[in-house]
């Protein structure tokens, strides 16, 4: 039977060592709760770190802890605090956290901490190795595990695996800095889907993978190899039920059942009727901007002093990696920051701000959700902050304003909160003052939209549209219109092949016998080419055509020796049996004077593009550029060159990477059709990836063998994925097996 396989860094689980003994206890929020429908009975697995390096775990212990563990549908990985430095305070956190974040300065590239966080990464991967069975799917997540897929695919080509980052994905302008940008990436494609919490990381991951990669996107599908490879976004909900329910049992509350902390709210809110509480909850993180909503806050007193004795900021700051040293630094600066400004405008009877440096149980915090007016959470980057969501679920009669951060990743979700730029001070204060003075219609007007949201799209929820999404992108090659050419298919192919008493077969060049080049003219064929059209051109009652946009020049300096027949220049120029090319078709080219300045002020405004010159046509090359700006740049002199060429009898091919304008009255199309008519043939094969072949797929007889390279939309009746699959097809004709 299949299984889910969940791998985080940690497990959902915590260990306590008591006299010898182990006790495991679930952990409560975030992604432990968001994967309970995932992680249930006996068809499921989490693997991770349990939290206890091996130097804590005595030997008489460890079998103690794996049946613990094991009760809990757990498995651990075994990490040294050498490991646990390098890996997780080390790369994960001094480098790809900060990096991604965007605070570039607190970046560091330690070699040593990517050699650790590699092995590491290795572990986690013969972990899932050794539990997983081909049907099993896994499910990897977050920044410290992004090598994990790759490593795991590597081993097991045809297992179904997702990613999911629960961080930013920063701008490919940032992620270049990355030394190892390139391993990372690669790392993250051993996946068949990707996801983030919105379209902003979606894109800057897509717009990494084209100009550090070279890979072909088509909207969120990334194509590699034989695989295609689906990203998409997906925003983590919140266990709404459970916080909403809480807030709904904390109301009904006596004096008696009250905590310490809610009897002190409840005095402070009846000596002040009119004060608002202002709360603001984070862990103590540089990316939080707590001392930025530190100094706001004295800002918005300063403006606005009628609300001193008015207002209270209470803080609540969890500790987080206080080892590492700029959080130490951090929790340096907010100390005094928060002793300055309490010491500055305090009064006899008012401090501004309530600090708490500490975590508090999950019943305090509902005392604070529900006790408090106004939720300022001013994230300066934050992958997406469930806090403002379960403020807003707590709210049950619907009062409350919620300020976030235009960069939290939950603001795309949440537009009715006020949003903020969390650098601009006077917005904030501004701000500020519209909270405190919302109209409780408007308030509830807007949190009642934000309840719908959150109950509708929870967090359960974004955990199974995750894994359907999964599942559906592992059967997604149904909905080809073509079929893949398998090797049934093939062996079909073959028969006809070897029992056809007169073959004709055309090959494309560019994409389909060799890979692309920046430099067109360096993509020449290898030794290995040249004996497979050898053998397939020597075979009796055999005619074999290359088929290309090439200019006759190049195809005469390296085919025209080997006698090859050769259609170039997508139709204009034909050679057969080793003879000096002739035209096949009567074109003009007068038009090419109009049309070049055209394509030269492109070049001029577009670095990397540049012209090739043909016999009869002219090709603008852009696989240099930019990705996207190559892509902008295309669109553009498609629409440029569709009002100039309306009269003349041309037309514009879109290719992989360049547009070639020619004689509309010319293609591979109307070629192919006179080279068939001029004898009988049982069996016809044609080959090629791109629109320039599209009219030898459309005009070639019906019975034909078409066959697209890649898996774009197609008229052929079948498809592979690359260059190597088009290889092993000539293979398989040269010794006709």
């Amino acid at each position: 039977m299949s299984k889910t396989i969940i791998i985080s860094n940690r497990l959902p689980v915590q260990l306590q060592i008591s006299n010898g003994d182990i006790t495991a206890i679930p952990s409560v929020g975030g992604l432990a709760t968001g994967m309970k429908s995932v992680h249930s009975g006996g068809d499921s697995l989490w693997i991770g770190w349990s939290g206890l390096t091996d130097e804590e775990i005595p030997d008489v212990l460890a079998p103690k802890i794996d049946k613990a563990l094991a009760e809990h549908g757990s498995s651990k990985v075994r990490l040294t605090k050498e490991e646990v430095n390098g890996f997780y305070f080390g790369f994960s956190n001094r480098t790809i956290w900060p990096l991604f974040h965007y605070f570039l300065e607190y970046s560091e590239f330690e070699l040593s901490y990517w050699e650790t966080y590699k092995t590491v990464n290795q572990k986690f991967a013969d972990a899932i190795l050794e539990k997983a069975g081909e049907d099993d799917t896994i499910w990897v997540h977050d920044y410290q595990l992004m090598l994990v897929p790759q490593m795991v695919r590597e081993k097991r080509p045809n297992i179904s695996i997702g990613f999911f980052l629960h961080i930013p994905f920063p701008s490919y302008e940032i992620f270049r800095t990355l030394p190892w940008r390139r391993e990372i990436l690669q790392g993250l494609l051993g996946s068949d889907l990707i996801g983030f919490h919105t379209y902003d990381y979606e894109r800057h991951f897509l717009s990494s993978v084209r100009r550090l990669l070279g890979l072909e996107v088509s909207f969120n599908d990334i194509y590699l190899d034989d695989r295609v490879i689906k990203v998409d976004s997906f925003p983590m909900g919140i266990d709404y039920k459970k916080f909403h329910e809480a807030a709904h049992e904390h109301a009904q509350r006596n004096e008696s059942q009250k905590s310490e902390l809610q009897k002190r709210l409840d005095t402070h809110k009846k000596s002040a009727p009119d004060a608002k509480f202002f709360l603001s909850i984070d862990r103590l993180d540089y990316s939080k901007g707590i001392a930025n909503r530190l100094k706001a806050f004295e800002y918005f007193l300063n403006k606005y002093p009628e609300y001193k004795e008015k207002v209270r900021l209470i803080i609540l700051a969890v500790p987080s990696r206080s080892n590492v040293p700029q959080y130490k630094l951090l929790k340096k600066e907010i100390d005094e920051l928060v002793g300055r400004i309490n010491g500055e405008l305090s009064t006899v009877s008012w401090t501004p701000i309530w600090y708490f440096y500490r975590s508090m149980p999950f019943e305090n915090l509902i005392d604070l959700y529900t006790s408090c007016d106004i939720a300022w959470l001013t994230p300066i980057r934050d992958g997406m902050n469930l806090v403002a969501k379960e403020y807003i679920a707590t709210r049950t009669d619907k009062t409350g304003v919620l300020i976030l951060s235009e960069m939290a990743g939950s603001a795309n979700e949440m537009n009715e909160s006020l949003l903020i730029n969390p650098n601009n001070f006077e917005q904030i204060a501004d701000t500020l003052y519209q909270a405190i003075n919302m109209p409780k219609k408007e308030q509830q007007e807007r949190n009642g939209i934000l309840q719908k949201r959150l109950e509708r799209y929870n967090v359960e929820k974004w955990a199974n549209d995750f894994m359907t999404s999964l599942v559906n992108q592992k059967e997604k090659e149904d909905v080809y219109v073509s079929r893949r050419l398998s090797v049934d298919l093939m062996n079909t192919v073959m028969n006809s092949y070897i029992d056809a008493k007169k073959r004709l077969v055309f090959l494309d060049y560019d994409g389909t016998l060799a890979g692309f080049h920046n430099d067109p003219q360096k993509a020449s064929p290898d030794e290995a080419l040249y004996k497979l059209l050898d053998e397939i051109s020597a075979q009796p009652n055999t005619d074999m055509y290359l088929i290309s946009g090439r200019d006759k020049e190049t195809f005469t300096k390296w085919f025209l020796p080997k006698k090859y027949n050769m259609i170039v220049e997508h139709g204009v120029w034909l050679s057969q049996n080793g003879k000096d090319f002739h035209m096949l078709e009567n074109v003009k080219k007068d038009w090419m004077a109009k049309i070049l300045p055209v394509l030269e002020s492109f070049v001029d405004r577009t670095p990397g593009s540049f012209i090739e010159e043909k016999n009869y046509s002219l090709a603008w090359h852009y696989r240099n550029t930019d990705p996207d700006f190559g892509q902008k740049r295309s669109v553009e002199l498609n629409t440029v060159l569709t009002s100039l060429i309306a009269n003349d009898d041309l037309s514009v091919l879109n290719g992989n990477k360049v547009m070639e304008i020619k004689s509309s009255n010319v293609n591979k199309g109307r070629a192919a059709m006179r080279v068939y008519a001029e004898q009988d043939y049982d069996f016809v094969f044609a080959i090629g990836d791109d629109w320039t072949d599209e009219f030898m797929f459309q005009e070639l007889p019906d019975d034909s063998v078409t066959v697209k390279v890649g898996r774009q939309k197609t008229t052929a009746k079948y498809f592979v994925d690359n260059t190597k699959n088009v290889r092993d097809i000539l293979a398989r004709f040269a010794k006709k097996r």
